[in-house]
């Protein structure tokens, strides 16, 4: 299954990128993860969300399963997100779109085009971390299932 993350904001930096790229490396044997990146878009508030969700729906397709990282969305213990991820994969899934929001979040036409709305935390994070707490969660959901002992119970 190949999962694309789509994320407003600047290409990782070097603070966080090292860490990514080695969750990324351990996870490549059975899953594919690309990264695109939309840039901010300089407004505030509203327009800032319209303009975002505007560039973020020139990347949707309709046959791809679509998950909305948003602090209103269920939070998921990580066999919970295994179990998730596992379903899919039996379910033929071929790709998973993950998107991370702007600073404002998305508009409502992103929020009903999403098959799952998931939030990591009721504390907010910068995106950076979040990039980094997301590609480390589906890491760790991969070890579940594969049995491999990474996450302790």
């Amino acid at each position: 299954m190949k999962i694309t993350i789509l994320s407003v904001g600047k290409k990782n930096d070097p603070f966080a990128t090292t860490a990514i790229n080695e969750y990324e490396k351990r996870i490549r044997q059975s899953v594919s993860i690309q990264w695109i990146f939309v840039p901010y878009s300089g407004l505030s508030g509203d327009d800032a969300r319209r303009e975002e969700s505007t560039k973020i729906r020139g990347y949707l397709k309709n046959d791809e399963i679509i998950w909305l990282l948003d602090e209103t969305g269920k939070q998921l213990t990580s066999p919970e997100l295994s179990e998730k991820i596992e379903t899919l994969k039996n379910a033929s899934a071929k790709e998973l779109l993950i998107i991370i929001g702007g600073a404002y979040g998305v508009d409502q036409t992103i929020k009903d085009r999403a098959d799952f709305t998931w939030s990591l935390s009721k504390l907010v994070f910068p995106h950076l971390l979040v990039r980094l707490i997301l590609v480390e969660q589906l890491y760790r959901a991969h070890e579940i299932a594969r049995g491999s002992g990474y996450h302790h119970v």
